[in-house]
């Protein structure tokens, strides 16, 4: 395979750094973006000049365009363009406060888009590229506590379905990575919390009784880089792809039931078409 450009934010810690990790290993260059670049210290003194360290809060819109442009300016290309940088909100709906509900927005949304936004002129113009945007299976299916989380990767899901219909003719493919559980420390201290309100105490208990069902097993974020070599050396990569065991069975399930009500439903779906 031929040397590769990435360009990767949230890098400091779980699959951005494992990624980077894996790309550099193999020997292609990572512009690595961190809030804190002194996470990535010990990579810039392994990896030498194949890793360029950003300063980057994704909320930033100058910013994350600033970045960008210097990853090209300094590699001289962009292949591979990964939008990791995100978090989790927990927070049952009623819990969550107006701030907590627009950071989650603002980054996780509108962190990527403007990454986006700012990679495409580049990669139009060298008429190939691959953007990975970092998903969930909580893009395509809902769980309690973790709404506007839900409605932060349905939102990336939306914007990038559309996005690989719009630059699939100048080369340029997109990639949604969709994980199960992982021990990436995504519910842990990276993660916020809104103040639980006493009415849900019961739902609380067993919301997270069926989350710790769902991530019992939990996936690793150093294999995980195997994976994404893979999903970026594919000569045909997918739209959409799992990582991890787990998600397969929970969209079958859960697109069963929407099929299911949908078809049951469609006498009214007619009847309101008049």
């Amino acid at each position: 395979m031929a040397e590769k450009v990435w360009f990767i934010t949230g890098t400091s810690r779980g699959f951005g750094r494992e990624w980077a990790i894996g790309a550099l290993e193999r020997g292609d260059k990572v512009a690595a973006t961190a809030r804190d670049t002194a996470t990535l210290d010990d990579l810039a003194t392994k990896y030498g000049d194949a890793l360029l360290p950003i300063q980057l809060d994704v909320n930033d819109h100058d910013a994350d365009f600033a970045a960008v442009k210097q990853a090209h300016d300094h590699f001289g290309r962009l292949d591979v363009v990964v939008n990791n940088a995100g978090y989790g909100q927990f927070g049952f709906i009623e819990e969550l406060s107006e701030k907590e509900a627009r950071d989650q927005i603002e980054t996780n949304v509108f962190g990527a888009l403007w990454i986006t936004q700012a990679a495409l002129p580049f990669l139009r113009e060298q008429r190939s590229g691959h953007i990975i945007q970092v998903s969930s299976i909580g893009g395509i299916s809902a769980f309690a506590n973790v709404g506007i989380y839900h409605a932060s990767k349905w939102a990336l899901e939306g914007f990038s379905q559309a996005l690989a219909t719009e630059v699939a003719s100048f080369g340029i493919d997109v990639t949604l990575i969709e994980p199960g559980g992982f021990s990436t420390d995504w519910g842990g201290s990276s993660s916020k919390k809104a103040d639980e309100l006493a009415a849900y105490a019961d739902a609380h208990a067993e919301a997270q009784k069926v989350r710790e069902q769902r991530v019992s097993k939990q996936g690793d974020p150093q294999a995980s880089a195997a994976a994404i070599l893979k999903v970026v050396d594919a000569e045909t990569p997918p739209l959409r792809v799992f990582f991890g065991e787990a998600p397969l069975q929970i969209a079958k399930a859960d697109y069963e039931s929407r099929l299911k009500t949908w078809e049951e439903w469609q006498p009214v779906a007619v009847l309101a078409q008049g």
